[in-house]
């Protein structure tokens, strides 16, 4: 934002995260106050001035450990809030891991859409513009919002971490349709980094009720490594269907490429699985679910601080996105 000071703040559930944005920026975290009271309620303040200052406030609202997601949702609202109330002249919500951006949809009867709720929730606080990274559904996103809403891809991250392996036959598979475009955008991305093309495959899959099916596999995915790219591992029962697929298709080797490793109940066993070969994750959410995630040989863990620092760095500056594999 031309002309206008920058504010770069962290709230303490995503210090980390925070702490890298900021190196890489070369921009020193604003200073702010959170203070919990007795009974349960808290409160959130900046200390440093905002008035007149383009503000991003970073804050990656997955559950755990220490908070649950809604306690995040409600501690960044109240402090948007208060840095509106404080005069800032633009304040950008920073949220590498939105909260219900799965339930963007009506799949029952009277079904809550909660992705367009929590759209509202952020505008009514004065949100100018919220930043996100592989959100679940970009159009479901896009359409929820009426602020500016910015929703970046891992695709780089996967680009650059692809191009240090020694394969020299790729081939990138969706594990369902709904993943498509997240898939072809990788692909395309890949093949102009390599010079050479790269295959591509598509799993069926159905989720009813929370129970998954489908065993149809296309795709063109012989000899090759098979880079299976998705949102989120929850369960993690989505790649467990997808990886044996293409080996059963002629894949010499499987990675999964997953930006937010939430790893519920269950996941640990799928990333031992040895369908796949690799797990390749960002620290957007960090797999604290997981034992021991450091000595993991199979778990690949890419910061994401560097692609939010340069989106915020571009966004303060009014410069284009297009190249940082945007929806």
């Amino acid at each position: 934002m031309t002309g206008a000071p920058l504010r770069l703040f962290c709230l303490n559930a995503s210090a980390e995260l925070g702490a890298g944005i900021s190196a890489a920026m070369g921009v020193a975290l604003a200073a702010h106050e959170e203070r919990d009271f007795e009974d349960g309620e808290h409160k959130s303040r900046p200390l440093d001035a905002v008035n007149g200052a383009d503000v991003y406030v970073i804050q990656s609202l997955h559950g755990g450990p220490q908070q649950s997601a809604d306690d995040k949702l409600c501690r960044l609202l109240f402090f948007i809030g208060a840095i509106k109330d404080a005069g800032t002249a633009r304040v950008t919500a920073v949220t590498p891991y939105l909260c219900y951006a799965r339930k963007d949809r009506r799949t029952k009867p009277n079904d809550p859409v909660t992705t367009r709720y929590i759209a509202r929730m952020f505008e009514s606080v004065g949100t100018d513009c919220l930043v996100t990274l592989e959100v679940h559904n970009p159009v479901a996103f896009e359409n929820a919002f009426r602020c500016r809403t910015v929703a970046l891809t891992a695709t780089s991250l996967f680009v650059d971490y692809a191009k240090g392996l020694p394969d020299q036959k790729f081939s990138v598979i969706s594990p369902d349709a709904g993943g498509m475009k997240r898939a072809e955008l990788l692909r395309e991305m890949l093949e102009a980094a390599l010079g050479r093309p790269v295959g591509k495959g598509l799993a069926e899959k159905h989720r009813s009720a929370g129970v998954v099916s489908g065993d149809l596999f296309v795709g063109d995915v012989a000899g090759t490594t098979a880079l299976i790219v998705d949102d989120l591992i929850s369960t993690g029962n989505t790649l467990l269907r997808a990886a044996p697929s293409a080996r059963k298709a002629g894949a010499q080797r499987v990675i999964a490429l997953v930006t937010h490793g939430l790893f519920m109940q269950g996941a640990a066993e799928v990333v031992a699985d040895p369908a796949i070969d690799q797990v390749v994750i960002t620290d957007a959410v960090p797999p604290f679910r997981l034992d021991r995630p450091a000595g993991n040989e199979k778990l690949t863990i890419l910061p994401a601080a560097p692609l939010l620092a340069e989106t915020i760095r571009r966004l303060h500056e009014e410069r284009s996105l297009t190249d940082l594999g945007v929806f």
